[in-house]
């Protein structure tokens, strides 16, 4: 019999785990039989020692296989998935979803919540008026059945060994630890069930993994665990020095990313070299076509205006009025705002995304637990953007809250 004690040992020696072992593991936490604090340390001893590509694997199955696995296959090849990393501004999953459906994916989308500096998906759609984020998995069939596209909040019965691991390691000190920063994503997105998955894995001051070196680590590991499993998986690597766009908010990264998908880029280079790349990927991918080509279609599907219009059908068939966003009388604003003034002429040279995400988060915009209420208004608006000229007086970004009170933090 595997006793998690003995398991402890042979991991804080630098032992490698056999699939057994971790199987055993994986069900008794899982099912209330190992406590928190044998969990906890088995953790460290991970983040400490690592673990090799067979562990690696075994603990993604494993979590896998805790709960359910959503079938796709009537979809064939054709389905689709993507998955971001985690930083400071970014709204590609409400521009990437239609233009990969416009160009022939079904994208069935399972998402998250923002916590911390990171904002959250979830948290950016709820911001659209009778958006619902809950539906049957009938329903979430349907909709990608009928028209590509269904981006809904993450089933509980997915994988549900990793919530309650990731929930430990959130609070012991144990998320910095690429077998299980990938472990995690992969076991969810393996779940979700799509023959394709795109991973944006962010690399910078706002993101999880800091440098190149170790972005790369983890983009390797996590595609090697889909190839594992069959999934046609490919990782791009995107900048998260600076925030994604000049919003960060959850309203307001939704007006942003409706305005792009109407045509309005406003400069904004990175935001659209991102999504159309994120989107171009996953029709290479699901149609065997070359980078390029994938592309120039992703490009035409956003500048002929059809990646707008299968998001209006896709906001519709999951009750959202974007009314909000597209009419002037309607449009949502914080009530309080403060500039924050440029007091010298030069450049902008360098920002910290993640120090800028706090500060989003504590205006309100994010959860510094997972039961705090998120102001979707709140948010901070970036007028400059890293290697632009500034003068004396100009505003650099504005920050945005319901509660004057959060200005002093």
């Amino acid at each position: 019999m595997t006793r998690i004690y003995d398991v402890i040992k042979k991991k804080r020696d630098g032992g490698t785990l056999s699939e057994g072992e971790i199987r055993r593991i994986v069900a008794d936490y899982t099912n209330d039989i190992i406590p928190d604090y044998q969990m906890s340390a088995l953790l460290m001893a991970i983040c400490i020692c690592g673990m090799s590509s067979e562990e690696t694997y075994y603990l993604t199955d494993a979590m896998v296989r805790s709960g359910d696995i959503i079938d796709l296959s009537c979809f064939g090849t054709r389905s689709a998935d993507k998955h971001s990393t985690g930083g400071v501004g970014d709204k590609t999953t409400m521009i990437v979803a239609p233009l990969a459906a416009e160009l022939g994916c079904r994208v069935a989308k399972m998402s998250g919540r923002g916590l911390g500096h990171t904002g959250g998906t979830i948290d950016k759609l709820e911001s659209i008026p009778g958006y619902r984020t809950m539906m049957t998995s009938a329903q979430f069939l349907d909709q990608v059945t009928e028209i590509g596209v269904c981006v809904m909040g993450a089933n509980a019965s997915i994988a549900p060994a990793d919530k309650k691991i990731y929930a430990l390691r959130d609070v012991t000190g144990t998320v910095e630890s690429i077998p299980l920063i990938a472990s995690s994503i992969m076991s969810k997105k393996i779940a979700a069930g799509s023959d394709t998955i795109v991973l944006d894995v962010t690399v910078g001051s706002g993101a999880f993994m800091k440098d190149l070196p170790s972005a790369r680590l983890l983009a390797r590991t996590m595609v090697d665990i889909g190839k594992a499993f069959g999934k046609r998986v490919s990782a791009v690597l995107t900048d998260m020095d600076q925030p994604l766009g000049r919003q960060i908010g959850n309203a307001s990264e939704m007006q942003e990313a409706i305005d792009f998908l109407r045509g309005r880029d406003d400069g904004l280079s990175d935001l659209r070299q991102v999504s159309l790349t994120l989107a171009a990927q996953m029709a290479a991918n699901v149609h065997r076509i070359s980078a390029d080509e994938a592309f120039a279609r992703a490009e035409h599907a956003w500048r002929s205006g059809a990646a707008y219009e299968r998001f209006l059908t896709w906001m519709h068939a999951q009750g959202g009025d974007i009314s909000v966003f597209t009419d002037p009388n309607k449009q949502l604003h914080a009530p309080h705002t403060r500039d924050i003034i440029a007091d010298e002429d030069g450049y902008l040279q360098k920002v910290d995304a993640e120090k800028i995400g706090g500060a989003a988060m504590l205006l309100g915009a994010g959860r510094q637990t997972k039961d705090d209420a998120i102001d979707l208004l709140a948010g901070i608006c970036m007028h400059k953007k890293v290697g632009m000229s500034v003068k004396r007086g100009d505003v650099l970004a504005t920050m945005q809250t319901s509660d004057p009170t959060r200005f002093a933090a």
